[in-house]
């Protein structure tokens, strides 16, 4: 029977259903009550839903009324009678205009998922919105909702390989929902068969050192702070194992106490040979942490086993991780997760099976408060555009090639953001400065090679939104609360890698030969994913995600 989750463990409050199509048979412009059909298994999921102590609302267009279809009396009469049969909503949120009309509600806009949200008492954040089409989901990232789509016989295939999350059917959808939640609940993991405790370690608890790990590069390390939070949120003191790669990105994380920088082989991408005499003294500093308990945080595709054997020689009494790999006495705490979960998700799901959960913290990617107040002015003298927030910061590097366009297809981009009246700047790591010089010159702003990551991160702050592709500054700007125009190569899963609970615009081809590919260079002529983007397109999401420019 599904329960209630405290309020301190929840990932969501609420779910918002589109109507026709994901609660009952879509019939157009339907006014009779009488042809209102459920879809199959809507009641009991819906009360699985409330049961679970979520709150439900209704997000639907109906431009029939515009075109004079039905009445909105008509209209409540069908509500009523969808309520009759599948239980009640806590609200209503109807868009009445047709696509000409110019309003804001209207899906894939996100103005009825925001207004659903204050209807319900909460943020966009903490609401799920599922549907049948990809103008729900598109509603659902612009306002910074999760998204799930359903598809029907009349959902398009580039629909469904553009969500971030795809379930059969209704009450699969409300399983995906409550699995999601309960997963990050420490409660969850007393009777689960999704972790399995093959060791004599006691549970975690206050007065404790853990020592938390996450290698990889920035982007890796930033998406793991939710988990590192809701670990120092019930230890005294935690410190952090990271690569050289991710060590700029784990300075700026709350709940870290201090850290540990040292390459690790089996997870670097241009590794060094195995040096014995190195692994000697990484097993030393981590002896001398003297930690109670290990959390190792992984990625996806990667095995936490050889760094859990290391710790093991140094005398970690207590180790958790994911691993579908036996793991032998490697592992106190074996968590398994299933394909698709976002990765902070994933982060916070091996906290909770740790023992660990944020509590009066909300799940979202952070950093320090100082690093945000820094009294450093991160705008050099001499950049006028900077002065006053409400920029456009278009980033056109990656760490990885295949999930950037080229440099000419961002040239045309800031182009077409200056001709609409953007202010732009074009941000870039220090080996970048060609780059961003040549993307620049049509007028932006170049700030290549400008700043570390803490000074891109107020850059950041001060935006109305970035246009990046998949790569660490897209999560940076997720950690502080700036949407993201992501121009997301399909070579990695969308649902695990893109921006976090912010507003969010995906463009590309999600159905292009590199799909889940994980190539490092793409594998296509061309680089098809990203090298169509229409840059219109990229001041199209603009708008959608920002106020409009002042003339």
């Amino acid at each position: 029977m599904d329960t209630a989750i405290s309020a301190g463990h929840r990932l969501f409050d609420a779910v918002l259903l589109d109507r026709d199509g994901t609660l009952v048979e879509d019939v157009p412009f339907n006014g009779d009550p009488e042809k209102v059909r459920p879809v199959p298994g809507a009641r009991v999921a819906l009360d699985r839903l409330r049961a679970a102590g979520l709150r439900l609302a209704v997000v639907t267009n109906q431009s029939g009324l515009a075109r004079g279809f039905f009445t909105e009396a008509q209209m409540r009469a069908v509500h009523a009678r969808v309520e009759a049969l599948v239980g009640s909503f806590d609200a209503w949120l109807v868009c009445p205009h047709d696509d000409g009309d110019g309003c804001g509600c209207r899906k894939p806009l996100p103005g009825l998922v925001w207004a659903a949200a204050r209807e319900l008492g909460t943020t966009p954040a903490r609401c799920v919105v599922v549907g049948d089409i990809g103008r729900d989901i598109s509603a659902a990232l612009a306002a910074g909702a999760s998204g799930i789509l359903v598809p029907t016989p009349v959902t398009r295939p580039e629909e469904v390989a553009a969500a971030p999350q795809v379930a059969v059917d209704l009450p699969a959808a409300v399983e995906l929902i409550l699995s999601r939640q309960a997963a990050v609940d420490p409660a969850g993991y007393r009777e689960s068969s999704s972790v399995v405790s093959v060791g004599g370690a006691g549970r975690s608890g206050r007065g404790r050192t853990v020592l938390v790990v996450r290698s990889d590069s920035a982007g890796d390390v930033l998406v793991t702070g939710p988990g590192i939070r809701a670990v120092a949120a019930g230890a005294d003191r935690v410190v952090l194992l990271c690569g050289p790669r991710g060590r700029a990105a784990a300075d700026l994380l709350p709940g870290v106490d201090e850290i540990i920088e040292h390459p690790l082989p089996w997870i670097e991408a241009t590794p060094d040979p195995v040096d014995p005499t190195a692994m000697r003294e990484l097993v030393g500093r981590l002896a001398a942490v003297g930690a109670d308990e290990a959390v190792i945080f992984t990625s996806f595709h990667q095995s936490p086993l050889p760094l859990a054997l290391l710790l093991r020689m140094a005398g970690v009494p207590r180790i958790a991780a994911i691993s579908d790999d036996y793991p032998g006495s490697l592992l106190d705490i074996r968590h398994r997760v299933p394909v698709g979960i976002p990765e902070p998700e994933r982060a916070l799901s091996l906290a909770a099976a740790a023992g660990y959960a944020l509590t009066d913290d909300e799940p979202t990617l952070r950093l320090r408060p100082e690093v945000l107040a820094a009294a450093a002015d991160p705008v050099p003298a001499g950049h006028p555009a900077l002065a006053e927030p409400g920029y456009v910061v278009v980033h056109p590097g990656a760490s990885v090639p295949a999930r950037a366009a080229d440099p000419e297809r961002h040239t045309e981009i800031v182009a077409a953001l200056l001709a609409a009246g953007h202010r732009v700047v074009v941000t870039g790591g220090p080996d970048e400065s060609d780059l961003t010089a040549r993307v620049a010159a049509a007028g932006a702003v170049d700030l290549g090679g400008r700043f570390d990551l803490a000074g891109l991160a107020r850059v950041l702050a001060g935006a109305r939104c970035l246009v990046v592709g998949n790569t660490g500054p897209a999560h940076l700007a997720a950690a502080v609360g700036t949407p993201v125009v992501s121009l997301f190569a399909p070579t990695v899963p969308f649902g695990q890698w893109g921006p976090w609970r912010v507003p969010t615009v995906r463009l590309g081809d999600a159905t292009a030969a590199c799909r889940d590919t994980r190539a490092a260079r793409c594998p296509v002529p061309g680089h098809p994913c990203l090298g169509d983007v229409d840059p219109t397109e990229v001041v199209a999401a603009v708008r959608v995600l920002g106020p409009p420019v002042p003339t």
